[in-house]
């Protein structure tokens, strides 16, 4: 699977599907992003084991006899987990374990900590997902939605054959966002909540200022204005914070109302219909 490269993919699939009369290449009409290409490739896989997984040498093909075994056991799911111990940095080993226990518990999935897009799904699994077709994808937590029976098998990644990762800051943020939203409601209960602490902290403000009516201590009630500003800058930050979540919602959901598709293949080819220009990827179309 191409997902709109420019760094000379093309030519290295054509060649090996030259090569390989098993392989077959897709190739995306643009960059559709990690997720979308995943399911690219799962809709064009027939086989009744689908393993996905990485070029860039970190998903180590030497498991895949091991993650058969446990198919054919039995287990339609074989997940993998990376065991990076030591050789993470401080922010990503944290970032990654804060993300993992907020999904955790604001959604409604088990996704396991470390887990990778280094994965077997049976003929039935792959089924399940190619029926979601939802425009915001986290593979990972609608794997894990499915319920299917899994295992998990622990791996420690090797070194990056070549290259440093494209999997930028922000592509990382949109990710989790991606998950958040699409599997819990949690910011909109978080916007109530807050709401409702409010209202009972009005309630009480009514009453501590009745007490001073009614006690004949009125003349002690000073207007602040300090406190005044602190409590309209609280809230209106408060109102802005639940308006924007409830605004991403919205987003979501009018992007999913549009139906376009995940992806759009700009061509595939395999051993008997091999094209005569792999092309590079950056072409003016």
């Amino acid at each position: 699977m191409d997902d709109g490269s420019t760094d000379g993919t093309q030519v290295a699939l054509h060649s090996i599907a030259n090569g390989d009369e098993r392989v077959v290449v897709s190739q995306l009409s643009r960059n559709f992003g990690h997720q979308a290409a995943l399911t690219a490739g799962l809709d064009q896989a027939e086989g009744d084991f689908v393993i996905s997984m990485d070029g860039d040498g970190q998903h180590p093909p030497s498991l895949i006899p091991e993650m058969l075994e446990l198919a054919k056991s039995g287990y339609e799911v074989v997940l993998t987990q990376r065991v990076e111990e030591g050789r993470q940095t401080p922010f990503k080993r944290l970032s990654s374990n804060l993300f993992y226990r907020l999904i955790n518990r604001i959604g409604d999935t088990d996704i396991i900590p470390g887990g990778a897009d280094f994965r077997l799904l049976s003929r039935s699994v792959v089924q399940a997902l190619s029926e979601m077709r939802e425009y915001h994808r986290f593979l990972r937590g609608m794997v894990a939605w499915a319920g299917f029976r899994r295992i998990i098998l622990p791996f420690q990644p090797p070194k990056r054959l070549a290259g440093k990762s494209k999997y930028s800051f922000r592509k990382m943020v949109s990710l989790s966002l991606d998950a958040i939203f699409s599997f819990s409601l949690m910011p909109l209960f978080i916007s109530l909540s807050l709401g409702i602490a409010f209202l009972v902290l009005a309630a009480f403000q009514v009453v501590y200022v009745l007490n001073f009516w009614f006690s004949g201590k009125a003349d002690l009630l000073a207007p602040g204005w300090s406190s005044l500003m602190f409590v309209l800058l609280l809230m209106g930050g408060i109102l802005m914070i639940g308006l924007g979540f409830i605004g991403v919602y919205i987003g979501y959901i009018f992007q999913e109302v549009k139906g376009r598709p995940i992806y759009l293949i700009r061509r595939a080819w395999g051993h008997d219909n091999i094209p005569d220009d792999p092309g590079t990827g950056n072409e003016i179309t």
